[in-house]
């Protein structure tokens, strides 16, 4: 059996693209975490660190065949950096659309009857981040919060401890929070989830 660990980086890519699941994964292993410690400086989100060093190394399976690359480890960084910048330019965005829906609300919306529409917006973006949780995050949050279920009733309902039904509960809310910096957004996420004080 050929030893992985003694083939360099641009040798291991070079049996990647023949298909080599050993290779892949010595390279995974090679780069993962220094990737993720470069990404995590940038983010300091650990779930979001972690996705996004899954989409890099799913993305290098994927592209394999089409992909021409002399230095594997430059365009590692170079992929992790894109996508942390590609992330943080749309959490700006949204952070500024939500600070701007903010404000309507708090001084527009006794004048103007398209507040509804507003609200229905910034509703769709709360969606959209509440699906954007971990698959069994996101059940054991909505079970908690939507069907208004004990933590008991969903660890019976599910399987699980009480004790992971609570921490799955508090992570969604920590990387929600994280995601709804402006305080009038949170709120208005607190109002929708009728979350208890």
């Amino acid at each position: 059996m050929i030893a992985l660990d003694t083939f360099s980086d641009e040798e291991l890519f070079e049996l990647v693209k023949e298909g080599s699941r050993g290779a892949y994964e010595e390279i995974y292993h090679r780069f993962k975490g220094v990737l993720y410690a470069h990404a995590y400086r940038m983010l300091g989100d650990r779930e979001e660190v972690r996705d996004l060093i899954q989409e890099v190394f799913v993305a290098l399976w994927s592209k394999k065949d089409s992909l021409f690359i002399k230095n594997i480890s430059a365009y590692l960084y170079s992929s992790v950096r894109n996508r942390v910048i590609d992330r943080m330019s749309r959490q700006k965005s949204k952070n500024k659309y939500l600070d701007s829906m903010a404000f309507y609300v708090e001084h527009y919306s006794y004048q103007v009857p398209d507040r509804i529409l507003y609200e229905k917006e910034l509703r769709s973006l709360i969606e959209a981040e509440v699906n954007a949780l971990p698959e069994r995050m996101r059940l054991v949050f909505e079970m908690s919060r939507k069907e208004h279920l004990s933590h008991k009733e969903i660890s019976e309902k599910l399987g699980i401890s009480e004790t992971t039904v609570r921490k799955q509960v508090n992570n969604a809310l920590k990387i929600l929070r994280s995601r709804f910096k402006n305080r009038d957004s949170f709120i208005f996420f607190l109002f929708i989830y009728s979350l208890p004080y």
